[in-house]
């Protein structure tokens, strides 16, 4: 049996947790296409018959403007110390810039895998010229991928499970992640709200479970301010409506979810108001 864990870091939207969705063959993190969805590490597992492989989904690393971004790129850092494998995702369809070249910079990658995302929205002449301008990484290896259609993630997978060592398994083989069910829940209201709200709002909204008693299970969503109340609740509060219905889809049958909006003036400004909510 080969075991160990496999850290994924890169800049906000490169694809990171669509990529761990893909490579665990279930949902482990939640997707936008709202740089910065990710805010917590979340841990996604796959077994099989020789190995299991614990994924980790990391937060993308950016420059700070808040408290919240400074926490969330202190988790992603975190995350590259004593894995088993660092992989740097890339996203095919931008130049390679300076962000990549800052989060290499904090990698030895000499040891490091890259990988290069949304092959397949990327013209096959962008993707060889990724390639080219990402050898002067020196990473270990290259591996080009599309996790939205599945190329190439087969591949990346057995190549991943051989580089890791001997060892036990670390999670019972029915564990699929390692996310509290109150986080994921918090965080799968989140997603269905970054999916119907307006751009400004992504980076203005928390969630959290306030009350489990199944199947009735309270969620407060934290906006910045009073106008922000109004859009999540939308008029006649069709919004609420739509984001609740969309979330309980994909809860167990019989679930009773209540969303509730509350305002914590410029909460991702304060250290204490960013802690208090589990960053």
């Amino acid at each position: 049996m080969h075991s160990g864990f496999v850290t994924l870091v890169g800049r906000p939207n490169v694809g990171k947790s669509t990529l761990v969705n893909a490579m665990c063959g279930h949902k482990v993190s939640i997707v936008s296409d709202k740089p910065q969805t990710t805010r917590h590490r979340v841990m996604g597992v796959l077994n099989t018959p020789e190995s299991q492989l614990v994924f980790v989904d990391t937060p993308g690393l950016h420059k700070p403007v808040t408290a919240l971004g400074e926490r969330v790129n202190a988790t992603a850092l975190d995350s590259v110390s004593d894995v088993d494998v660092v992989c740097l995702v890339i996203d095919a369809t931008k130049p390679f810039g300076s962000g990549d070249k800052w989060v290499a910079s904090h990698l030895e990658m000499s040891k490091a895998v890259v990988i290069l995302n949304k092959t397949d929205a990327a013209k096959q002449h962008q993707v060889l010229g990724q390639l080219t301008a990402l050898s002067a990484l020196g990473a270990s290896d290259y591996f080009p991928v599309s996790a939205k259609t599945g190329a190439g993630i087969p591949e990346l997978v057995a190549f991943l499970s051989a580089k890791l060592p001997e060892g036990p398994q670390y999670f019972p083989i029915e564990t699929k992640s390692d996310q509290p069910e109150e986080q994921w829940v918090a965080e799968l209201v989140r997603e269905q709200l970054l999916a119907v709200t307006h751009d400004e709002l992504p980076y203005s909204i928390a969630t959290r479970v306030t009350e489990w008693e199944w199947p009735r299970i309270r969620v407060e969503i934290i906006v910045e301010r009073d106008s922000q109340k109004g859009m999540v609740i939308g008029k006649g509060g069709a919004v609420l409506k739509e984001v609740g219905q969309l979330a309980r889809a994909q809860l167990p049958e019989g679930c009773f979810l209540e969303l509730f909006v509350k305002v914590d003036k410029d909460w991702q400004r304060k250290p204490d108001r960013v802690q208090r909510l589990g960053y």
